[in-house]
């Protein structure tokens, strides 16, 4: 008889790449998952780190429908097997219509940004380790460094404390079924609750999230100032 521990582990590992936003902030004439950090877009980056893994067998990628001809052409010899699907209005709308184009029933789902293009591959392998290990749903996270405030319009209502603060970064890891059964309740009506990202999705849910630790390279590219840091990072590590 197969134990528990070793069903988990033989599910497979898909990845769904968010790359259907614009990206306007980063000010580039193209949306920001392809724009090109030394010579390849943030878009092939997050692909190839997802192929490193040494975990995911299949990556879907949301993209627009403007952009679907470019995104083919650069995916066309990607180092694992690609499905595009068109994204929605909201990320929220584009992670769904990822979740709906994926086969496997029964399988562990990373989320991730394309924009986190430098994430390494071994993080991404230890947030779907721990979904295998039987965990539903998994964040990597790193300490706070600055000291956030919670304001109104015009004054500091309180101050958190900022050891239990922690920075969420993608790939975020789902058990599939479980995270799929959270969108098809979040979209079946109207919700005063807005998701701002996939694991608040599963708390509002009731599902307990677990965190790993996370990486200061899956920097998030969302500004001149971010591309200019990862391309330094590069260059450093060339």
């Amino acid at each position: 008889m197969t134990s528990p521990s070793t069903t988990k582990t033989n599910k497979p590992v898909v990845a769904l790449i968010a790359a259907a936003g614009m990206g306007t902030r980063l000010g580039a004439e193209v949306p920001k998952a392809y724009v090109e950090l030394q010579g390849r877009t943030l878009l092939e980056r997050s692909v190839a780190a997802m192929a490193r893994s040494g975990v995911v067998k299949h990556a879907v990628v949301t993209v627009s429908p403007v952009m679907e001809d470019t995104a083919r052409a650069l995916l066309a010899d990607a180092p694992l097997p690609i499905t595009l699907v068109h994204g929605g209005g909201e990320r929220a709308d584009s992670v769904w219509a990822g979740l709906q184009a994926i086969d496997e029933e029964d399988a562990v789902v990373l989320i991730h940004d394309a924009a986190r293009a430098l994430t390494p591959p071994a993080m991404i392998a230890r947030v779907a380790q721990t979904v295998l290990d039987g965990a539903p749903a998994v964040i990597p996270v790193l300490p706070v460094s600055d000291t956030i405030k919670i304001v109104d319009a015009e004054r500091v209502v309180s101050t958190p404390v900022r050891s239990s603060l922690r920075a969420v970064q993608t790939p975020q890891g789902f058990d599939l079924a479980t995270l799929r059964g959270a969108n098809e309740k979040y979209f079946s009506g109207q919700q005063e609750f807005i998701a701002t990202d996939d694991a608040s999705l599963m708390e509002w849910f009731g599902v307990p999230v677990a965190t790993v630790p996370g990486d200061q390279l899956a920097l998030k590219i969302t500004t001149p100032m971010d591309l200019t840091l990862a391309t330094a990072i590069l260059k450093e590590n060339s």
